[in-house]
Protein backbone atom coordinates (compact mmCIF):
# COMPACT_ATOMS: atom_id res chain seq x y z
CA UNK A 1 0.00 0.00 0.00
CA UNK A 2 1.57 3.59 -0.92
CA UNK A 3 1.58 6.26 1.10
CA UNK A 4 -0.83 8.35 -0.17
CA UNK A 5 -3.91 5.47 -0.10
CA UNK A 6 -2.42 4.33 3.54
CA UNK A 7 -2.75 8.09 4.94
CA UNK A 8 -4.46 9.92 2.42
CA UNK A 9 -7.89 9.60 3.98
CA UNK A 10 -6.84 10.07 7.84
CA UNK A 11 -7.12 14.17 9.23
CA UNK A 12 -3.54 15.11 7.92
CA UNK A 13 -2.89 12.67 5.62
CA UNK A 14 -2.79 15.39 2.79
CA UNK A 15 -0.46 17.76 4.99
CA UNK A 16 2.02 14.87 5.26
CA UNK A 17 2.04 13.98 1.63
CA UNK A 18 2.89 17.94 0.61
CA UNK A 19 5.25 17.78 3.03
CA UNK A 20 6.94 14.77 1.46
CA UNK A 21 6.92 15.90 -1.93
CA UNK A 22 8.16 19.22 -1.24
CA UNK A 23 11.73 17.17 0.59
CA UNK A 24 11.31 15.01 -2.44
CA UNK A 25 11.30 12.02 -0.58
CA UNK A 26 8.26 10.21 -1.94
CA UNK A 27 8.58 7.38 -4.05
CA UNK A 28 8.39 8.18 -8.16
CA UNK A 29 5.25 7.06 -8.53
CA UNK A 30 3.85 8.61 -5.31
CA UNK A 31 5.11 11.65 -6.43
CA UNK A 32 3.93 11.61 -10.10
CA UNK A 33 0.50 11.19 -8.32
CA UNK A 34 0.98 13.84 -5.86
CA UNK A 35 2.02 16.05 -8.74
CA UNK A 36 -1.17 15.35 -10.65
CA UNK A 37 -3.26 16.52 -7.69
CA UNK A 38 -1.35 19.63 -7.53
CA UNK A 39 -2.17 20.70 -11.15
CA UNK A 40 -6.31 19.14 -10.19
CA UNK A 41 -6.32 19.76 -6.41
CA UNK A 42 -6.50 23.55 -4.99
CA UNK A 43 -6.40 22.77 -1.38
CA UNK A 44 -3.48 20.02 -1.91
CA UNK A 45 -2.19 23.22 -4.18
CA UNK A 46 -1.69 25.12 -1.55
CA UNK A 47 -0.61 22.63 1.24
CA UNK A 48 2.23 22.26 -1.35
CA UNK A 49 3.16 26.07 -1.18
CA UNK A 50 2.69 26.45 2.39
CA UNK A 51 5.60 23.33 2.96
CA UNK A 52 7.83 25.73 0.21
CA UNK A 53 7.90 28.46 2.51
CA UNK A 54 8.77 26.36 5.55
CA UNK A 55 11.60 24.68 4.19
CA UNK A 56 12.42 27.46 2.30
CA UNK A 57 15.93 27.86 4.18
CA UNK A 58 17.01 24.42 3.74
CA UNK A 59 18.07 25.28 0.29
CA UNK A 60 20.01 28.15 1.46
CA UNK A 61 23.25 25.59 1.52
CA UNK A 62 25.73 27.40 -0.14
CA UNK A 63 27.03 30.75 0.15
CA UNK A 64 27.94 33.21 -3.16
CA UNK A 65 31.38 33.93 -3.55
CA UNK A 66 32.37 36.65 -5.87
CA UNK A 67 36.36 36.87 -7.47
CA UNK A 68 38.89 38.29 -5.63
CA UNK A 69 38.56 41.78 -5.27
CA UNK A 70 42.47 42.62 -6.72
CA UNK A 71 41.80 40.67 -10.07
CA UNK A 72 40.56 44.01 -12.03
CA UNK A 73 43.27 46.11 -10.30
CA UNK A 74 45.82 43.46 -11.67
CA UNK A 75 44.33 43.36 -14.99
CA UNK A 76 44.08 47.30 -15.32
CA UNK A 77 48.14 47.14 -14.45
CA UNK A 78 48.72 44.79 -17.08
CA UNK A 79 46.62 46.34 -20.13
CA UNK A 80 47.24 50.44 -18.87
CA UNK A 81 50.75 50.43 -17.35
CA UNK A 82 51.14 52.93 -19.61
CA UNK A 83 49.25 55.96 -17.75
CA UNK A 84 50.27 58.06 -14.92
CA UNK A 85 51.13 57.65 -11.95
CA UNK A 86 47.31 59.03 -10.41
CA UNK A 87 45.85 56.79 -12.79
CA UNK A 88 45.16 58.46 -15.74
CA UNK A 89 45.92 57.82 -19.63
CA UNK A 90 48.89 59.35 -20.78
CA UNK A 91 48.23 62.51 -23.01
CA UNK A 92 51.16 62.52 -25.37
CA UNK A 93 50.45 59.29 -27.32
CA UNK A 94 52.50 58.51 -30.83
CA UNK A 95 49.52 58.31 -34.07
CA UNK A 96 52.15 55.80 -35.37
CA UNK A 97 52.12 53.67 -32.10
CA UNK A 98 48.80 52.22 -33.34
CA UNK A 99 50.17 50.65 -36.28
CA UNK A 100 52.82 49.17 -34.82
CA UNK A 101 52.68 45.61 -35.07
CA UNK A 102 55.01 45.42 -31.80
CA UNK A 103 52.46 47.77 -29.86
CA UNK A 104 49.92 45.21 -30.75
CA UNK A 105 51.89 41.74 -30.03
CA UNK A 106 53.08 44.00 -26.91
CA UNK A 107 49.16 44.41 -26.26
CA UNK A 108 48.51 40.42 -26.58
CA UNK A 109 51.12 39.18 -24.23
CA UNK A 110 49.71 41.77 -21.57
CA UNK A 111 45.93 40.31 -22.33
CA UNK A 112 46.89 36.95 -22.10
CA UNK A 113 49.34 37.35 -18.71
CA UNK A 114 46.47 39.03 -17.15
CA UNK A 115 44.27 35.72 -18.40
CA UNK A 116 46.57 33.46 -16.76
CA UNK A 117 46.69 35.38 -13.17
CA UNK A 118 43.07 35.61 -13.75
CA UNK A 119 42.90 31.60 -13.59
CA UNK A 120 45.59 31.31 -11.45
CA UNK A 121 44.27 33.07 -8.12
CA UNK A 122 41.64 31.40 -6.80
CA UNK A 123 44.09 27.95 -7.08
CA UNK A 124 46.71 30.31 -5.58
CA UNK A 125 44.85 31.85 -2.92
CA UNK A 126 41.13 30.34 -2.94
CA UNK A 127 38.55 31.75 -1.05
CA UNK A 128 37.43 29.93 2.53
CA UNK A 129 34.70 27.50 1.30
CA UNK A 130 32.37 26.40 3.91
CA UNK A 131 31.66 22.51 4.32
CA UNK A 132 28.34 21.83 2.77
CA UNK A 133 25.89 21.18 6.21
CA UNK A 134 24.18 18.06 6.33
CA UNK A 135 19.73 17.79 6.85
CA UNK A 136 18.17 14.89 7.25
CA UNK A 137 14.08 13.97 7.54
CA UNK A 138 12.77 11.42 8.17
CA UNK A 139 8.33 11.05 8.43
CA UNK A 140 7.24 9.61 11.14
CA UNK A 141 4.19 6.74 10.88
CA UNK A 142 3.12 3.55 11.94
CA UNK A 143 0.27 0.82 11.12
CA UNK A 144 -2.77 1.31 13.16
CA UNK A 145 -1.41 4.69 14.83
CA UNK A 146 -3.06 7.88 13.88
CA UNK A 147 0.43 9.78 15.50
CA UNK A 148 2.42 11.03 12.91
CA UNK A 149 5.19 13.40 12.95
CA UNK A 150 7.95 14.84 10.27
CA UNK A 151 11.48 15.34 11.69
CA UNK A 152 14.47 17.61 9.99
CA UNK A 153 17.38 16.95 11.59
CA UNK A 154 19.94 19.97 10.82
CA UNK A 155 23.44 20.14 11.42
CA UNK A 156 24.64 23.60 10.98
CA UNK A 157 22.36 24.02 14.32
CA UNK A 158 22.53 20.65 15.70
CA UNK A 159 19.03 20.24 16.62
CA UNK A 160 16.02 18.38 15.69
CA UNK A 161 12.89 20.01 14.40
CA UNK A 162 9.27 18.58 14.39
CA UNK A 163 5.88 18.87 13.47
CA UNK A 164 2.97 17.19 14.56
CA UNK A 165 0.78 16.00 11.89
CA UNK A 166 -1.77 13.55 13.94
CA UNK A 167 -2.49 12.62 16.87
CA UNK A 168 -1.24 13.44 20.76
CA UNK A 169 -0.51 11.40 23.87
CA UNK A 170 -3.17 10.40 26.44
CA UNK A 171 -3.27 12.31 29.67
CA UNK A 172 -0.66 11.38 32.17
CA UNK A 173 1.73 10.53 29.36
CA UNK A 174 4.69 11.97 27.21
CA UNK A 175 5.85 11.28 23.51
CA UNK A 176 9.40 10.39 23.51
CA UNK A 177 11.49 10.37 20.78
CA UNK A 178 14.67 7.97 20.10
CA UNK A 179 17.27 7.12 17.73
CA UNK A 180 18.26 3.48 16.46
CA UNK A 181 21.65 3.21 14.43
CA UNK A 182 21.87 0.22 13.12
CA UNK A 183 21.52 -2.73 15.36
CA UNK A 184 22.76 -0.89 18.58
CA UNK A 185 19.79 -0.13 21.14
CA UNK A 186 17.62 2.54 21.26
CA UNK A 187 19.26 6.27 22.37
CA UNK A 188 16.57 8.86 23.90
CA UNK A 189 16.54 11.94 21.79
CA UNK A 190 14.39 13.37 25.04
CA UNK A 191 10.52 13.81 25.74
CA UNK A 192 8.93 16.02 22.64
CA UNK A 193 7.06 18.86 23.78
CA UNK A 194 3.45 19.46 23.59
CA UNK A 195 2.41 21.59 20.41
CA UNK A 196 2.21 21.43 17.35
CA UNK A 197 5.81 21.91 16.70
CA UNK A 198 8.70 21.84 18.66
CA UNK A 199 13.10 21.61 18.97
CA UNK A 200 15.10 18.99 20.78
CA UNK A 201 18.88 19.62 20.73
CA UNK A 202 21.63 17.01 20.00
CA UNK A 203 24.56 16.58 22.53
CA UNK A 204 27.75 15.88 21.16
CA UNK A 205 27.33 11.95 22.23
CA UNK A 206 24.58 11.45 20.19
CA UNK A 207 25.38 13.67 17.13
CA UNK A 208 27.67 10.86 15.47
CA UNK A 209 24.56 8.46 15.44
CA UNK A 210 22.68 11.27 13.03
CA UNK A 211 23.66 9.97 10.05
CA UNK A 212 21.28 8.49 6.89
CA UNK A 213 19.65 5.29 7.12
CA UNK A 214 19.35 5.65 10.53
CA UNK A 215 15.66 5.12 12.60
CA UNK A 216 13.97 7.55 14.60
CA UNK A 217 10.89 6.01 16.59
CA UNK A 218 8.21 7.26 19.09
CA UNK A 219 7.38 5.70 22.24
CA UNK A 220 4.79 5.93 24.80
CA UNK A 221 6.19 6.51 27.85
CA UNK A 222 4.72 8.04 31.52
CA UNK A 223 4.67 11.45 31.73
CA UNK A 224 8.47 13.20 32.37
CA UNK A 225 10.11 10.20 29.62
CA UNK A 226 11.32 6.79 30.45
CA UNK A 227 12.96 5.86 33.68
CA UNK A 228 14.68 2.96 32.66
CA UNK A 229 16.48 4.70 29.53
CA UNK A 230 14.72 2.29 26.86
CA UNK A 231 11.14 2.46 25.65
CA UNK A 232 8.96 1.03 27.98
CA UNK A 233 5.65 1.92 25.98
CA UNK A 234 4.01 0.98 22.75
CA UNK A 235 6.16 2.26 19.18
CA UNK A 236 3.93 4.11 17.62
CA UNK A 237 5.29 6.08 15.30
CA UNK A 238 8.79 5.32 13.25
CA UNK A 239 10.80 6.22 10.09
CA UNK A 240 14.43 6.27 8.63
CA UNK A 241 16.35 9.56 8.13
CA UNK A 242 16.86 10.56 4.62
CA UNK A 243 19.76 12.70 3.27
CA UNK A 244 17.92 16.24 1.71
Amino acid sequence: MSAVDDIGPERGGDDIVAAEYVLGVLPADERRQAALRIDAEQAFARLVDRWQVYFAPLAAAYAEVEAPAGVKIAVDRRLFSGGSAAGQPATSAVPGLLSSLGFWRGLAVAALAALALYIALPFINPPPVEAPQERLVASLTADGSDVRYLAVYDERTNDIGLSRVAGEPAQGSDFELWVIEGQQAPVSLGVIPAGDSARLPVSDALRAKMVSGALFAISVEPDGGSTTGAPTGPVVAAGDLKAI
